[in-house]
């Protein structure tokens, strides 16, 4: 199973259950590992036979911009989604990490696995 990695992505977006978050943005960090085969394209040297990383990155900016959440478990899911919907990505590993939102420690967050990996493995 080839792979493509975004990590670090930022994002800005309003998240968040209590009442002051309501009403700012914050930063979230994204770590993403998506199934695809990338033989085809490194093959004809093709950017159009695999999952552009930089189109995918804009898409999920316009997302974070586009929707309000109170839990990362929420905004994880309903991007996971986006992702086998729009990208028809078969199987995907993300981290979503909220900085600052607990005391002492440098994030909190959510680690999902969505799809089925190519191969059964």
């Amino acid at each position: 199973m080839d792979q493509v990695l975004i990590e670090g992505l930022e994002l800005d977006t309003v998240i968040g259950v209590y009442d002051w978050e309501r009403s700012i943005t914050q930063r979230l960090t994204l770590d993403l590992v998506l199934a695809t085969d990338i033989r085809a394209a490194a093959q004809d040297d093709d950017l159009s036979q695999t999952l552009d990383y930089d189109a995918i990155s804009r898409r999920i900016g316009v997302f974070a911009e586009e929707h309000s959440f109170e839990l990362v478990e929420t905004f994880a899911e309903r991007l996971a989604e986006l992702f086998q919907e729009e990208f028809g990505v078969p199987w995907l590993k993300m981290t979503l990490r909220k900085p600052g939102a607990v005391a002492n420690a440098r994030a909190v967050g959510v680690s999902i696995e969505r799809g089925q990996r190519p191969g059964g493995h």
